[in-house]
């Protein structure tokens, strides 16, 4: 497809059901602006979107991810994290040429309406966003970053909404006492929130083993990050000591996988935390599991009790600090895998949903 605006239509009850649509320029309300998508990234954290993407009771009402992008009767729009400059401006204080990193689209452009607009960045304040975490809709204005460096900028967008989600993970379990136990059990250690959790967690300089749980052919490369105390593959799951207690926090939602933690650990499984579903086609046939309920965690309503406690300067100085610290690593996690137009992104998409997406490598798209 030649056409220079395009975007990806999903089935909203088929998620593997993708495909390139035309987007023809249209004409900007009043106060609008047109966002031309600068760099985005695909990673299993937008598997988990597009299978949270209809109602579920997640954000307290009856709204689910489809609803930033899409209205209810037209195919899903995926959300995904990304730079993109300002294109065309119908707002006085939102000029041409500004760049901004957020929440956009999988899509050449976007039409955002800003509200609360400051030297930072702004919210928008499309209608059908309005009552959405608030996380999701703030745009903050690249220049005015604290902790972004140029040479990072390939790494924002396929790390930076995931550490934070790892950042605020290790900030619950520390609040939690670790839920008393003496080990943590992060199933999809490879996966690029892990990394962040795992980070995080050796940050503090004690607290509880870290174990990294993945598949056989994942080990040797989560082993050599270094990050996890000790790495073990799902098979081997049943050869770790079932009397110390632990705490599992889920990547992939993998019900298999929790179902063997589960009944492996029974009463010595203090808390079971789950994070995303990028294992969405896994059959749940395990019936009923031994041990803790599952929790579900949600990164944007710790992000708001955090806010709330620590102020928004608070919050943002010490999230930096931390951003900071991992961002010189992550070049050494794994390399940018940069492709470019439609095409590659609808083969990106599809790849992250097949789970055939390369765990050494950050998958990048310029649209």
């Amino acid at each position: 497809m030649t056409d220079q605006r395009w975007a990806i239509d999903i089935d909203r009850d088929s998620i593997a059901d993708a495909r390139i649509v035309g987007e023809p320029q249209a004409d900007l309300p009043e106060g609008a602006i047109e966002m031309k998508l600068d760099l985005y990234a695909m990673t299993a954290n937008n598997v988990t979107y597009a299978v949270f993407g209809k109602p579920l009771g997640l954000f307290g009402n009856d709204q689910g991810y489809w609803d930033f992008f899409a209205e209810r009767d037209a195919p899903g729009r995926l959300p995904v994290w990304g730079f993109a400059t300002v294109s065309r401006s119908n707002h006085a204080d939102v000029p041409v040429g500004s760049q901004y990193y957020g929440y956009y689209p999988m899509a050449s452009h976007a039409v955002l309406h800003p509200g609360r607009v400051s030297a930072n960045g702004f919210t928008d304040t499309t209608p059908r966003r309005a009552t959405l975490p608030i996380i999701y809709n703030q745009y903050q204005r690249v220049d005015s970053l604290g902790d972004y460096r140029a040479q990072d900028h390939d790494y924002w967008p396929v790390f930076r909404p995931l550490f934070l989600t790892g950042w605020l993970i290790a900030d619950q379990l520390e609040e939690e006492g670790d839920y008393a136990a003496q080990q943590i059990l992060i199933a999809s250690a490879s996966s690029k929130t892990a990394i962040g959790l795992a980070h995080a967690l050796k940050q503090r300089g004690s607290g509880p083993d870290v174990v990294g749980l993945t598949s056989a052919g994942h080990a040797a490369y989560v082993e050599s990050l270094g990050l996890y105390d000790r790495v073990v593959a799902y098979d081997d799951i049943g050869a770790i000591d079932a009397s110390v207690p632990s705490a599992m926090v889920d990547m992939a939602g993998n019900p298999k996988v929790a179902a063997a933690v589960h009944n492996h650990f029974g009463d010595a499984l203090k808390a079971s935390i789950v994070v995303g579903k990028s294992h969405w086609d896994a059959n749940d046939d395990t019936g009923a599991v031994a041990g803790p309920p599952r929790q579900m965690f949600f990164a944007p309503g710790r992000s708001e009790k955090r806010i709330g406690e620590w102020g928004q300067d608070g919050f943002r100085q010490k999230l930096e600090a931390a951003w900071l610290g991992f961002a010189d690593l992550a070049p050494k996690l794994l390399s940018i895998d940069k492709r470019q137009g439609a095409e590659a992104a609808l083969a990106a998409y599809a790849e992250t949903v097949a789970g055939k997406a390369d765990a050494k490598t950050g998958l990048v798209i310029v649209p």
